[in-house]
Formats: structure tokens, sequence, C-alpha cells
């Protein structure tokens, strides 16, 4: 079994470990990261194959709870209040909120067209106000998650479906597209200035049978190295 720590081991499994990419560096353990507990990949039932094995696996199929598939709070942080999350679950209208309103019906028909099988949600709020909510739509198959995030929530190198706090998102180009592990693809935008209430920063990983959206945002500004060691925590329980 695979365990990193939360900080700076955490990261740094992820940026030393050649077949994980070239992900940007984050620079110390002094530089704004938040401090999350030893993560810890959970137990596959018994004779399950590794979600990424594609010769025993080949729908890309992550067999654990999706839920314990969630990076957990940092110390710090509290449950977001403005997130209603039910046991760990979400439901594609809950889900469809993340949106502006005109895409939120798109949104939940296209769930339901490609049988989203589960969604698993955690949000919370940091201390200095940060919001960050995190979100794992699981499909029966890698090939329909590529379809969802394809179809529904692409948009080359702008954002796709309009977030309710981002009306405007580009492509960070700092970030790559592949993160070099085979069918894990990385996404990740920022939102134009000028800003809404809050600034956001998102990213989708797209991961097997598994559409990631981490989304971060903060008034005036949401700093880039908790938003990049989030992501790329993440990131590393899913691929």
């Amino acid at each position: 079994m695979l365990v990193f720590a939360g900080t700076a081991g955490g990261a740094g499994y992820g940026l030393t470990r050649a077949e994980r990419g070239d992900l940007p560096l984050l620079a110390t353990e002094t530089d704004g990261r938040w401090d999350y507990p030893e993560l810890t990949l959970p137990k596959l039932p018994h004779g399950a194959p590794e979600p990424l094995d594609s010769d025993a696996n080949p729908a890309a199929v992550h067999h654990a709870d999706l839920r314990e598939l969630l990076l957990p709070l940092p110390e710090g942080g509290k449950a977001d209040p403005e997130v209603a999350v039910e046991d760990g679950w979400v439901t594609p209208k809950e889900f469809a909120e993340v949106y502006a309103k005109d895409e939120r019906d798109t949104v939940v028909q296209a769930l339901t067209d490609d049988a989203v099988r589960h969604i698993a949600a955690r949000a919370w709020v940091m201390p200095d106000g940060t919001r960050t909510r995190i979100y794992l739509l699981q499909f029966n198959t890698g090939a329909l998650a590529d379809h969802f995030y394809d179809q529904t929530l692409s948009d080359g190198v702008n954002g796709g479906r309009e977030l309710a706090e981002a009306p405007a998102t580009v492509l960070d180009e700092s970030w790559p597209e592949n993160t070099g592990i085979d069918g894990v693809d990385l996404y990740v935008y920022d939102e134009e200035k000028p800003y809404g209430e809050r600034h956001a920063r998102q990213a989708y990983v797209v991961a097997g049978d598994t559409v990631a959206l981490i989304l971060q945002a903060h008034e005036g500004g949401a700093a880039k190295v908790p938003f990049q060691q989030t992501l790329i925590l993440q990131h590393q329980l899913l691929g």
C-alpha cells in the first residue's frame, strides 16, 4: 500500500517520481502550503485490480469506496456550510450548482445520459476564508468518464462550462496536460480578471472511471501554492 505525507512529503512524492510527470514544484514547507494529515490509499476489495491496470482492469474502475479517495481536510479546515453533503455524497442536481444557472440543466442531463454512478464531495473553509470544494464523479467505465469531460465540461483553452463563481476562465498553461500516468489527464484553469466576489481557481482530473473537480476560491485572490498542493495530492489519490 502506498503511503505519502500530506505536506512536503506528499507533494514531493508526485514530483520526484518520473512516471508522475513534471508537475509544478512547491518550493519549501514554509511557502504557504497547508498541513494535511498523512494520506493512505484505501484498501481494495479482495481480488479487485488497481484502477489503472489496463490489463486486469480495462474499464479503469476505481473499486475502493469513492469517498475514501477524497482528500481529507487540512489542519484548521472546517466543513463549508455553503455546501450540502450527505454522508459524503451529493446528487447530480447539487453538483450542478457549481455551474452558472443556465448551465445546470445541461450538466444534470449529461450526467444522466452518461449514467454517473456516484458523486462524492468534500468542502471546507480555512481560517483565512479560502474555500475549497472537491467533487469526484464516478462512471461505469473510463470511456464514459472521458466522454462526459470531453462533451460536457471541456472547451479547449477556456474553462468550459461556466462556473457560478467564475464566469470567465482560461487554461493555466504552466501545468502539463500529460501527467505522465497512463489513464490520467489534468486540466487547470484560472479565473480571468476582473474577478468576481471571490477569485476562483479550478482543475479537472480525469482518472480512469472518475472525473474530479477541484475548486478553490478566496475574496480578492486565491493563493496559488495551496491550490497547487491540494491539486497534486488529490491527483495522487486518484492516480
